[in-house]
C-alpha cells in the first residue's frame, strides 16, 4: 500500500457506491479475480468527469468495461469512448456488458495491440485514461501526445508499482524490472516532457494527471 491501509479502508467506506449495475459488475470482477479500478480511483474519475466534461473519450485498457461504463455513467454531458483491448478471453464478455448497459451506441471498443492501433488513430481526444500494460506505457506516449490536443487530460493509473517505484531495481523481483524501469521512465517523461503539466498522486496504486500546455 502506497496510503495507509486504514486510511484507505475509511476512505473507501464513504463512499455511496454506483448504479446498481455497476455494483454487481464490480462484485463479478472482485469473484473472478478480473483488476478494475479501486474505489478511490472510481471517486476520483467521477470528479475529473464532472470538472472535465469531456466528449471525446479515449481508453487503453478496457478489461470487461468496467471503467468504460462508469465513465459513459458519470460523465454530465454526452460522450463517446474509444476503448482499445488486446486480451481475447475479456473481449467478449466488455462487449456484453456494454450490451446490458445499453451503452453500444457510446462506446466503440478496438481489438488488438495498442500501441498499433494508437498509430492509426486520428484527430484528438478531450480525456485519455491509461490503465493497460505497465511497461508499455512510456512506448504509448508518443501517440498519446500526438492524440491529444491544448487542454487534453491524461490520467495514467497503477504508476507506483505498490511502493515499488522508489526502490533500487536490485531490490525489485527480477521479473518486475523491466516495468520497474520503464515506469521510471515513464514517469520522468511526464514530468520533464514541455508539452505536458504532470502532477503525480498517490491515490490507489498511484496516478498521474497530465494536461497538454
Amino acid at each position: 500500500m502506497i496510503v495507509d491501509e486504514r486510511m484507505t479502508a475509511y476512505i473507501n467506506s464513504l463512499d455511496p457506491g454506483n448504479t446498481p449495475f455497476l455494483n454487481e459488475l464490480e462484485q463479478e470482477a472482485v469473484d473472478t479475480y478480473v483488476p478494475i479500478v479501486r474505489k478511490e480511483m472510481q471517486s476520483f474519475l467521477k470528479v475529473m468527469l464532472s470538472i472535465i466534461r469531456p466528449e471525446k473519450i479515449l481508453e487503453v485498457g478496457t478489461a470487461i468495461g468496467f471503467s468504460t461504463l462508469l465513465m459513459c455513467e458519470y460523465n454530465p454531458v454526452a460522450c463517446h469512448v474509444t476503448t482499445i483491448e488486446n486480451y481475447p478471453v475479456r473481449i467478449p464478455i466488455a462487449r456484453e456488458n456494454f450490451k446490458k448497459a445499453g451503452r453500444e451506441e457510446q462506446i466503440t471498443l478496438l481489438e488488438g495491440d495498442a500501441a498499433e492501433i494508437l498509430k492509426k488513430l486520428n484527430g484528438s481526444y478531450d480525456f485519455i485514461f491509461m490503465d493497460a500494460a505497465k511497461g508499455q506505457y512510456i512506448h504509448f506516449l508518443p501517440d498519446i501526445l500526438r492524440l491529444m490536443k491544448k487542454g487534453s487530460v491524461l490520467i495514467s493509473d497503477n504508476v507506483l508499482q505498490d511502493g515499488d517505484i522508489v526502490e533500487s531495481r536490485f531490490l525489485v523481483e527480477r521479473r518486475n524490472r523491466t516495468i520497474h524501469r520503464r515506469m521510471r521512465e515513464y514517469l520522468f517523461e511526464l514530468k520533464h516532457n514541455e508539452q505536458l503539466m504532470t502532477s503525480v498522486v498517490p491515490l490507489g496504486d498511484g496516478i498521474t494527471i497530465s494536461v497538454k500546455i
